[in-house]
């Protein structure tokens, strides 16, 4: 397998507190500007600050999203901003894309890449398996 086919690139991504446009007060404990950055599966934040839980809910499953580059017609790259957890809270948060890393899939994972013959035996097994628990939960 050459290099070229096992790395693989994603987008280092920076997610910073807005204040609401009308100047309501944040619901949590973050402040305007705060901000945590994700590089590959680590978050970062500065020292001696901290970042919503509520709110880290909110964007942990766009996130993944977000590091890899997307098609011009996904609706996931042309929205930047998401809003606060908190329905009572007018706040957002910008995600942007500060720069590329590239990671080696040996160094991410131990699960070997699988040529195109591998990939459709193990499909084939896995709705094998699907179709037999289907069949005996009568669905």
């Amino acid at each position: 397998m050459s290099d070229t086919e096992s790395t693989f690139q994603l987008f280092d991504l920076r997610v910073t507190v807005e204040a609401p446009a009308d100047g309501s007060p944040l619901l949590c404990s973050s402040k305007p500007g705060d901000y945590l950055e994700l590089k590959g599966e680590v978050l970062t934040l500065p020292a001696n600050q901290g970042f919503s839980v509520y709110s880290l809910g909110a964007l942990l499953p766009l996130l993944p999203a977000k590091q890899r580059a997307l098609s011009k017609g996904d609706w996931m790259s042309r929205e930047d901003r998401i809003a606060c957890s908190d329905p009572a809270c007018k706040s957002t948060m910008l995600i942007q894309r500060i720069a590329v890393s590239t990671f080696k899939q040996g160094e991410n994972g131990v699960v070997e890449l699988m040529d195109k013959k591998a990939r459709a035996i193990m499909r084939q097994s896995s709705q094998a398996y699907i179709r037999q628990a289907l069949t005996r939960l009568e669905i």
